[in-house]
């Protein structure tokens, strides 16, 4: 029997990509368009519960309107799972792609669906500098990626269900010892490190990327905030935000340095928060959520290397 694919892409900019190179074309191909590595999530994705979850969570932080019919129109693709033999899967080696990756193989369990599926993640690139998009990939080197794709096994499959299940839960230290587990996921220990320290650290109440911005406003000539979010988007390493999610992260930061003559520096605040010298998660407020839990729910502790449950949300 021919093989014949369904592809899941990470978003309209690689689908079109593919769909250029004929790789894949519309009727094959869904469009993964969430961001669920920020805002609130429901395990059983698609439900009615998480379709208000999420509407409400990009109307309250963004002013963005979601369309429900919009949502259903790629996901109703899934219905015609019959036409296909195997799953192929596009997502990147951040964490922005990696939450919405588990979320994906979780979804398809749930609609009962038993296909093969195939990875193609991108990430280092030999002979390049740094980590590469799939969208940043030459169409020798993509189309190179998509003949050498992983078949997940059955425990990679588990594994995915079983992280997306604890993320949607209210305890993120059961990801811990995932950390170290093998997979034919090369990326998700930095990932899920990466997701850990989202969370603000017990000595200066920032996260490691909010901590990680300050230090580029603190040793770069930075002009204004649109400059800076150009900045983090170069160097945030494997947290992989887009410019909106960026943007939130730091207008909160905003406490911390002043704008003026076209020039972003660190306030006294900005210089105590890199030096660990005072806590300022009070003063940030930042009520995000990582799927199950509150930004507020946790704080990263660095010398225990996991998260403790904070005091006024202990009970």
């Amino acid at each position: 029997m021919e093989s014949k694919a369904l592809h899941i892409t990470n978003g309209t900019s690689l689908t079109n990509y593919l769909f250029k190179l004929g790789i894949s074309n519309d009727s094959n191909t869904v469009t993964w368009q969430e961001t669920l590595c920020v805002g609130p999530t429901v395990e059983h994705i698609a439900s009615e519960a998480f379709i208000k979850t999420r509407k409400a969570f990009f109307k309250s932080f963004y002013d963005i309107s979601l369309s429900r019919k919009e949502i259903m129109s790629e996901l109703n693709k899934l219905e015609n799972i019959k036409d296909y033999t195997e799953i192929i899967l596009w997502f990147e080696y951040d964490l922005f792609c990696h939450i919405n990756m588990v979320a994906v193989i979780s979804l398809l369990e749930q609609r009962g669906i038993y296909l093969p599926i195939y990875l193609v993640c991108s990430g280092r690139v030999e002979g390049e500098k740094g980590l590469k998009a799939l969208g940043e990939l030459k169409p020798k080197q993509l189309e190179a990626h998509y003949k050498d794709k992983l078949k997940l096994t059955i425990d990679d499959i588990a594994l995915a269900k079983r992280i997306w299940r604890i993320y949607c839960s209210k305890d993120h230290n059961l990801l811990m010892p995932l950390i170290t587990r093998p997979s034919s996921f090369k990326y998700l220990s930095n990932c899920l490190k990466a997701h850990i320290k989202r969370f603000p650290d017990t000595r200066s109440g920032i996260s490691t990327l909010e901590y990680n911005i300050l230090k580029l406003v603190k040793e770069n000539n930075i002009t204004s905030r649109r400059h800076l979010v150009g900045y983090t988007l170069h160097y945030q390493g494997y947290y992989g935000y887009g410019d909106l999610q960026l943007e939130r992260v730091i207008d909160l930061l905003s406490i911390f340095f002043t704008e003026e003559d076209n020039s972003l520096k660190l306030n006294r605040k900005g210089h105590l928060a890199l030096e660990h010298q005072h806590n300022y998660q009070k003063e940030m407020n930042n009520t995000i959520h990582y799927g199950g839990v509150s930004c507020l729910d946790y704080k990263f502790d660095k010398q225990q290397n996991k998260l403790i449950k904070t005091a006024v949300h202990a009970n």
